[in-house]
């Protein structure tokens, strides 16, 4: 269904149970850059009124997501803080083509992606975390996670075919995939 080219690798969870405060204060960093991102769509494409809509709503529950994570970190004493990010995004946003109509098409489709892996991840950690009331938070997230790919997916659909998309899809995954293999030591979310 996250169309993703690869599980994440088997490491990934013990190493991130182990960092938990890391994990909650990069995902509040990505829920951020999320919105951003988002936002950052609807000013290159502020004259497509369907997309515009679409990710001002998406924008609004990133930073709703953002500010629940806020709330877990509080609850847990842990203070919001600068983290290195990981390179996955930079090197997964690496492969977006430059020429429109092709760039929308790819970042779209790296948005998806991102959507994709944050899902599998947050299932991972729902499913392991020994804090039940974290863990249920995770469980929380999964279904809005998952439709954040459909909605970046479905506007790519509607607006480059089912054919192409699915295509490009398939060839970003398998990039997606690559990134992920390249090490990075530090524990985070997309790490």
């Amino acid at each position: 269904m996250l169309h993703l080219a690869a599980p994440t690798r088997p490491g990934w969870l013990p190493h991130a149970l182990l960092y938990t405060e890391e994990i909650l204060i990069d995902h509040a960093h990505c829920e951020k850059k999320a919105a951003s991102t988002a936002l950052n769509l609807i000013f290159r494409y502020v004259d497509q009124p369907d997309l515009v809509g679409t990710l001002s709503a998406l924008a609004r529950e990133e930073l709703e997501h953002f500010e629940r994570v806020l709330s877990w970190l509080s609850a847990r004493g842990i203070a919001l803080r600068r983290l290195r990010p990981a390179p996955y995004a930079a090197r997964l946003h690496a492969a977006v083509r430059k020429p429109e109509p092709h760039r929308l098409l790819d970042t779209l489709l790296v948005c998806a992606l991102i959507e994709a892996r944050s899902c599998e991840r947050m299932r991972l950690l729902a499913d392991a975390l020994p804090d039940p009331e974290l863990a249920a938070a995770y469980r929380a997230l999964l279904a809005d996670e998952a439709r954040h790919f459909t909605t970046y997916v479905d506007l790519a659909r509607r607006r480059f075919g089912g054919d192409v998309t699915d295509t490009r899809l398939a060839v970003l995954a398998e990039h997606e995939a690559r990134c992920l293999a390249e090490p990075f030591a530090e524990p985070r979310l997309h790490g």
